[in-house]
């Protein structure tokens, strides 16, 4: 087996100017465009992951290429044209603005660490950004999924890119992985600020619904915690905010083919709340860290719509967390404790730090 090239390296050099520590936030990914090929290049990337579909994988290779990707192209990017904006997808662009936020956010706490984003499917891919990170003279890296909760077709999926990436590289930096983070208390606490500042811009609706992106039912059996994670989540952002049970539900989107996925569905759910007389809903959806075409498109227009034509009169849709100050404070405190131990303050900081603790040393000794 060969091994990608080296970057150049001079032994026994210093280490340069820049942190030797990083922080990859990695999210799913989105297309290039919102048209049918960007889709097509896509939806192959993303649906050929065994880690996404779990069906023999002659069979399902079969049905992708001979059926969903001469149909779905299209429709999908009929789909994202309606949530673009001119900055490009707004899943992209929020995490974009988190990675660049979050490296200032820690660098107001003392900390220079590298921040950069990747896509799991799509660009900037997890491999060039890992390449460039290496190239700059990274030698830590903190692995950070943009999942909340733990799941195998995204969390896993997201190590395995970065395995990947080792098994072809002859010096592997220092890694650190994020499994979950659904219960961290920033987290909760900033979801709870959200919906209060949404309450006190619009008032409080009948019921509030939290919706997370559905998964088969097998994987739960399977054992993927997953389904605990998100209820765990609903849970704490309920006792937060000191709603009894009767005034949230919990439900899962955007299910895809003919097996059954974790229940209840969203819309389905919304449905029936209208037709038994629910007049309002806020809707949230706490597993997305930032907007994107299934908050957007599925649940602020294709679920409104579905409540509204169902007798509902008010739905009102709760942004995800964005670059709200309350999560990046978190994110960075959260990271922050997960790179505990390693180097990541400014190298002169660094050195001026080493320098005052000899010279206290020293004087402990002399004064013995």
């Amino acid at each position: 087996m060969s091994f990608a090239p080296e970057p150049a390296f001079s032994h026994g050099a210093a280490p340069n100017a820049a942190s030797t520590t990083a922080i990859l936030l990695c999210n799913l990914g989105t297309p290039d465009a919102p048209t049918a090929p960007a889709l097509r290049r896509y939806l192959a990337e993303f649906l050929s992951d065994a880690r996404v579909v779990e069906i023999p994988r002659l069979l399902w290779l079969l049905i992708l290429h001979g059926i969903i990707l001469r149909t779905r192209p299209a429709k999908s990017a009929k789909k994202y044209a309606s949530i673009w904006t001119p900055e490009g997808s707004p899943l992209k662009v929020w995490t974009q603005k988190q990675a660049t936020m979050l490296r200032g956010y820690l660098a107001v706490r003392g900390h220079n660490v590298e921040v950069r984003y990747a896509m799991r499917y799509g660009h900037p891919s997890i491999a060039s950004q890992l390449e460039q990170l290496k190239a700059d003279g990274v030698t830590r890296v903190l692995v950070l999924p943009a999942y909340p909760q733990y799941s195998a077709t995204t969390t896993a999926s997201v190590f395995d890119a970065v395995y990947a990436w080792a098994a072809r590289t002859r010096l592997i930096p220092e890694f650190r992985f994020v499994n979950q983070y659904h219960d961290d208390a920033g987290y909760i606490n900033a979801l709870a600020a959200r919906i209060r500042h949404h309450w006190q811009q619009n008032g409080q609706a009948e019921q509030l619904v939290m919706s997370f992106h559905g998964v088969p039912e097998r994987t739960l059996k399977l054992g993927d915690p997953y389904h605990c994670h998100c209820h765990k989540t609903a849970r704490l952002i309920a006792e937060k905010l000191g709603l009894s049970k009767d005034r949230y539900k919990v439900t899962f989107q955007s299910r895809f083919g003919k097996a059954k996925w974790l229940e209840p569905y969203t819309e389905p759910t919304l449905i029936k709340m209208a037709q038994a007389g629910v007049e309002s809903v806020d809707v949230m959806c706490p597993g997305f860290t930032g907007d994107c075409l299934e908050t957007l498109e599925e649940i602020n227009m294709e679920a409104r719509h579905a409540f509204t034509q169902a007798g509902g009169k008010a739905f009102h849709y709760i942004d995800c967390l964005n670059d709200s100050p309350e999560w990046l404070a978190a994110l960075a405190d959260f990271s922050i404790t997960q790179m505990g131990g390693w180097p990541t303050a400014p190298l002169a900081a660094e050195a001026e730090q080493r320098a005052a603790s000899r010279a206290a040393a020293l004087a402990l000794g002399a004064a013995r």
